[in-house]
């Protein structure tokens, strides 16, 4: 039995860091954080593109260091994939090292938040009109739609996204 990662991706305030800590808690193992949150939190909100490239770089060294002290079963709170809609949406291209990350790190599910939960208010987030954040939405289901990991869409309250995600997590045979 090989340890299952489980990606939990969307847009800003769709529950990923929740449902993330809810799955840990429910499975009894870790999770990772975003580290965009730890590395804005310290050098200020303003970045540019280049400050993305350093984020991803520590998203992934969190994510092996997880990995590392984890056996059975991850939940991660952002990949690449939220990394690359960020740098096309924010600056109309990509840093190759990210493309490259995505195409060579693997997964075995990805939990697709959507926009349905309130947007709630904090000093990191940049989009809250409904607008903005559906078009965002769409942009992950479609990367979703084009990539052969399964996924699942995660709507509804919080009770029954967690119930919808521990459902499909348990058809995964851990």
């Amino acid at each position: 039995m090989s340890m299952k990662k489980i990606v939990v991706i969307g847009p800003e305030s769709t529950g990923k860091s929740t449902l993330c800590l809810q799955l840990a808690e429910h499975y009894k193992t870790l999770w990772c954080p975003e580290y965009a949150r730890e590395y804005l939190e310290k050098n200020g909100r303003d970045y540019d593109y280049d400050n993305l490239l350093t984020i991803a770089k520590g998203q992934i060294d969190l994510e092996v260091k997880y990995i590392s002290s984890t056996s059975n079963i991850l939940f991660i709170d952002t990949d690449m994939y939220v990394m690359k809609v960020w740098c096309e949406f924010a600056f109309g291209k990509c840093h190759s090292w990210i493309l490259n990350q995505i195409a060579t790190r693997k997964y075995d599910l990805y939990l697709l938040c959507n926009v349905d939960l309130p947007w709630i208010k904090d000093d990191l987030r940049e989009y809250p009109d409904k607008g903005t954040r559906n078009k965002l939405y769409h942009y992950y289901k479609d990367i979703m739609v084009n990539q052969s990991v399964p996924w699942v869409d995660i709507s509804g309250n919080y009770d029954e996204r967690l119930q919808v995600a521990i459902n499909t997590v348990d058809e995964l045979d851990i």
